[in-house]
């Protein structure tokens, strides 16, 4: 491994040693110079898993509208900046809730500042939320109360789609950055200019020519099931093949000898864009240009998910990574959500584990995003050929 891919295993090891103390399950996928270098699983975390990665899901809403931009650069000339509200092809907006949500484009959905706060839909019976979202504007961090609704309109199940839509316009698009439901938007739109499911377009165009197996979306649960594929959330996938994906991604979307996504976009997917002036946050990847990881090279991009996932992208160390996790007791590795068979026999040695109550000051962070950067962090650490 050290000569010919210039990785020293021990290193690994430590971040994969990390990797465990933040997440009840899960694993780390290391590729260099197209080789699978290492791939070691814990808990039910295992290769033929198809756990729901959680808004890891969001990066393909991305890649898919850059590929639907591509196909019909004619029908939108104006690319991402694409106005994306009409009764043609977003009806579900209809009637406006505030007049400025005409002026959001296909660049504000993917990058979280379409300026719309979706209502939390919380049933009758349920206590009204106390808690508060952080939106961010030119940088600096803006509380907002949640919005609590008891409306069936804003139920993001039974009315998946116009649930979207609903709230309120907390302020014009691109003015501000909040982490919402926006790349479900996006999806609607897709959807309704390529004429199918973005589940059907992912695996006819992308799953497909990459060779996945088995794939889907977690779309039921005991609130019933969501009638089309969520934009924001829910992929089921194998680890491997997410893998693929991410190796896609480095070699600017060329698969083999095929173009599958424009390497235009994939350019415009690993930099900040104009239309998030606020975080380092761009077409649904974190970017790293401002060194906010700083253990990390300039060029790194990546997409985490909850409880812990990451798919992350260097293309100056020619590295993709891959963290399996879980959200705390959830249920992420259960079937029952994407409909899918189970393909292995889990290991359950860790369901009950809990992290240790001092381990967040000794080996850093149990879970998010903060784990997610460390752990990235630790894997450019192993590569010793560039560093020695």
């Amino acid at each position: 491994m050290r000569t010919r891919t210039g990785i020293d295993r021990s290193r690994l090891d430590a971040a994969f040693k990390y990797c465990k103390t933040t997440s009840r399950h899960g694993g780390l996928l290391v590729l260099r110079h197209g080789h699978l270098v290492y791939e070691q699983y814990f808990g039910r975390g295992n290769r033929y898993a198809k756990p729901d990665a959680h808004s890891i899901a969001k990066m393909f809403t991305s890649v898919c509208c850059g590929m639907m931009l591509d196909e019909h650069r004619d029908r939108f000339p104006d690319g991402l900046a694409t106005k994306v509200v009409t009764q043609e092809l977003l009806p579900e907006a209809f009637p406006l809730i505030d007049p400025r949500v005409a002026e959001i484009r296909l660049g504000n959905l993917l990058t979280m500042t379409s300026g719309i706060q979706t209502a939390e839909f919380i049933p009758q019976s349920s206590p009204k939320p106390t808690w508060h979202k952080t939106a961010i504007v030119g940088g600096e961090n803006v509380s907002l109360p949640a919005i609590a609704s008891s409306d069936p309109e804003d139920n993001p199940v039974s009315n998946q789609d116009r649930s979207a839509l609903r709230g309120r316009m907390w302020t014009a698009p691109g003015q501000g950055y909040l982490y919402g439901r926006d790349p479900h938007i996006a999806s609607i739109f897709l959807r309704h200019v390529v004429g199918k499911e973005l589940e059907d377009l992912i695996r006819e165009r992308i799953a497909t020519p990459l060779e996945w197996g088995a794939f889907g979306y977690d779309r039921h649960s005991p609130s019933g099931t969501l009638p089309h594929t969520p934009g924001e959330s829910g992929i089921a996938v194998h680890a491997t093949d997410l893998l693929r994906f991410g190796y896609l991604l480095l070699n600017n979307g060329r698969w083999r000898d095929k173009q599958i996504v424009p390497s235009s976009y994939v350019e415009l997917c690993r930099k900040p864009s104009p239309f998030n002036p606020h975080c380092p946050f761009s077409l649904q990847f974190e970017v790293n240009a401002d060194g906010h990881v700083a253990g990390a090279p300039l060029d790194t991009y990546f997409k985490s998910g909850a409880g812990g996932y990451g798919l992350y992208i260097v293309p100056s160390l020619d590295l993709v990574i891959y963290k399996m996790s879980s959200l705390p007791k959830d249920d992420s590795y259960d079937p029952c959500g994407s409909g899918m068979p189970v393909e292995y026999t889990p290991d359950t040695s860790r369901d009950s584990w809990e992290p240790h109550p001092f381990n967040q000051f000794l080996d850093g962070p149990v879970e998010g995003d903060a784990g997610v950067r460390r752990l990235l962090e630790m894997v450019v650490a192993a590569v010793v050929d560039e560093h020695s």
